[in-house]
């Protein structure tokens, strides 16, 4: 690992790092040399991700929580504090789903994946974001998506929390940049995991579109992530905040043939 990109002593929370996208990002973290905190509703399946992480030889801990509850999301914090004594690192990975056509959404539905997607997102950054000030340093690293940006069928309250977390990225980017907190954002693609196999494997003339909509003709897989997501909580990108990178095999480059 080049020095450059070293995260030896550092400390980085990870919501949602118990499975998919964010357990991937966490081994990458704790690859390079940090400490891992892996945060998650479920106690046993953050545990089970804790351990997995330090049988691979990195550094890991879980600490459970609901970060749609305030509260849960300060105790977490706290726990952390108690533990290192700092946060440099927060990735906020964490996030729901529910398919629906607009006019037969449920209200229960819409308010899950605001509470989880941009509240609870919001959240984590504002509780963490109160110890980087003091820290005069952080690195935030959320998750939005391509939804943020292009419309994905079916999918109206995921595609309106994803563009909220895409302008909340640029207006906490703008408001702590004097604190030396950069905050930046990654858009996946159409990313495979265990959690979506069976929706995109589920129909094989849906699939086949949805392949012709990405230039380089292949789904993401959690691993195009890492490099990604270690640029951000590195010093290599100490002049960039505010951004959302996407990392979608091309997908927002549009139209392919006309």
């Amino acid at each position: 690992m080049p020095s450059y990109f070293d995260l030896r002593g550092q400390v980085a929370i990870v919501t949602g790092g118990s499975q998919g996208i964010g357990f991937t990002l966490a081994k990458t973290l704790a690859s390079a040399g940090a400490e891992i905190v892996i945060v998650n509703r479920r106690a046993p399946e953050g545990e089970a991700a804790a351990q997995s992480i330090q049988q691979g030889g990195g550094s890991a801990i879980s600490i459970p929580a609901d970060i749609s509850q305030k509260k849960s999301v300060e105790e977490m914090v706290g726990k952390t504090l108690d533990r290192y004594g700092k946060i440099d690192v927060l990735v906020n990975d964490a996030g729901v789903i529910v398919r629906s056509p607009a006019e037969e959404m449920e209200e229960k539905d819409w308010d899950l994946i605001m509470a989880i997607n941009l509240k609870g997102l919001f959240l984590c950054c504002q509780a963490v974001g109160k110890q980087m000030i003091k820290q005069k340093r952080g690195k935030i690293i959320n998750l939005s998506s391509v939804g943020a940006t292009f419309g994905l069928n079916n999918r109206a309250a995921y595609n309106a929390s994803k563009a909220g977390i895409s302008q909340l990225t640029k207006s906490l980017a703008l408001e702590w940049a004097k604190h030396g907190i950069y905050v930046n954002a990654i858009g996946p693609g159409i990313i495979r995991t265990t959690l979506n196999a069976a929706y995109i494997d589920g129909d094989a003339v849906r699939k086949q579109k949805m392949i012709q909509k990405i230039p380089l003709g292949r789904f993401g897989r959690p691993e195009d992530l890492s490099g990604i997501v270690l640029f951000l909580a590195s010093p290599a990108s100490d002049y960039l905040t505010g951004q959302t990178i996407y990392v979608d095999g091309g997908y927002t480059l549009g139209c392919l043939d006309w």
